[in-house]
C-alpha cells in the first residue's frame, strides 16, 4: 500500500480520532467518517450483591464511570484497550482476556468471582451475560450507551471509484458498511477488520480476496495489515 493512500476510519468517536493519529503516523491519509455514533444512557446502576464488573468495550467503561462512582470492584475486560480504559477510570484490579467475548467469558468462568455485572451497549454484538449464565454463573447486564448508525458523507462515497482501504472495528460497523456497499459499485474497496467476527457480515457483499482480518483483535495488529 502506497504512502499517503487514503484510509477510511469507520469507528465511532472518540476512538476514530485516536485511530486517525496512528494511521497518519504510518504515512497514510486518514478519512474520519464514522458509520456509528455513541449516545450515552443515563443508567441507574445497582451494585447490590455484585462481586465483579465486566466490560467488552471502552465505551462500556466510560458509560459505567459516568453513571457510577464505585471503583473498588475487580474488573474483567475483553482486551488490552478496554483494560487500560478501566485503569484510567480508576479501577485498580483489572484482568484482560486479550481476545473476544468468548475469551472473556472463559476468563470469568475460570475465575468464578461471584455475581458479575456487565455494562455496555444497548444492543451488544455478543451476549456475555447469557454465556456466563449458561456456565452456571450469576450475571446481569446494564446498558450504559446506545450505538446509532449514521450515513457516510458524499465525499467518502465518491472515493468508492478509486482504491480505498477501510478499517472496520466492530460487527455493528461491518453491518452498516455492508448496507452502504449493497447496490453500489465497490470493486476498489479493501476491507481490513479487527477480527473474523467483524469480517463476517461483509463476506456476502464483497470479494473474499479484498476482506482481511487481524490475527489478534487488537488495533495494533489491524494497522499492521495496512502494509500488506
Amino acid at each position: 500500500m502506497e504512502q499517503g493512500a487514503p484510509v477510511w476510519i469507520t469507528r465511532a468517536q472518540p476512538g476514530a480520532a485516536a485511530t486517525a493519529q496512528r494511521v497518519a503516523a504510518l504515512g497514510f491519509s486518514p478519512i474520519v467518517d464514522p458509520l456509528l455514533s455513541v449516545e450515552p444512557i443515563a443508567a441507574t446502576i445497582d451494585l447490590s450483591g455484585v462481586a465483579a464488573l465486566a466490560f467488552t468495550s471502552v465505551n462500556g467503561v466510560e458509560g459505567f464511570a459516568r453513571c457510577c462512582a464505585r471503583r473498588d470492584l475487580p474488573v474483567f475486560t475483553v482486551g488490552a484497550a478496554t483494560a487500560k480504559a478501566a485503569q484510567d477510570a480508576g479501577f485498580l484490579l483489572t484482568r484482560s482476556a486479550d481476545g473476544d467475548v468468548e475469551a472473556l467469558e472463559q476468563l470469568i468462568a475460570d475465575a468464578r468471582p461471584g455475581v458479575v455485572l456487565w455494562a455496555g451497549a444497548q444492543a451488544p454484538a455478543g451476549d456475555l451475560v447469557s454465556g456466563l449464565r449458561a456456565r452456571g454463573l450469576e450475571a446481569r447486564g446494564e446498558a450504559v450507551y446506545a450505538t446509532v448508525e449514521r450515513a457516510p458523507s458524499a465525499a467518502t462515497l465518491s472515493l468508492f471509484d478509486a482504491p480505498l482501504t477501510v478499517l472496520v472495528h466492530s460487527p455493528r460497523a461491518a453491518r452498516a458498511l455492508a448496507g452502504v456497499m449493497t447496490g453500489r459499485a465497490h470493486a476498489h474497496l479493501r476491507l481490513l477488520c479487527l477480527s473474523a467476527a467483524v469480517a463476517a457480515p461483509l463476506a456476502e457483499v464483497n470479494e473474499p480476496r479484498s476482506v482481511a482480518f487481524a490475527p489478534r483483535p487488537e488495533e495494533s495488529a489491524l494497522l499492521q495489515l495496512l502494509d500488506g
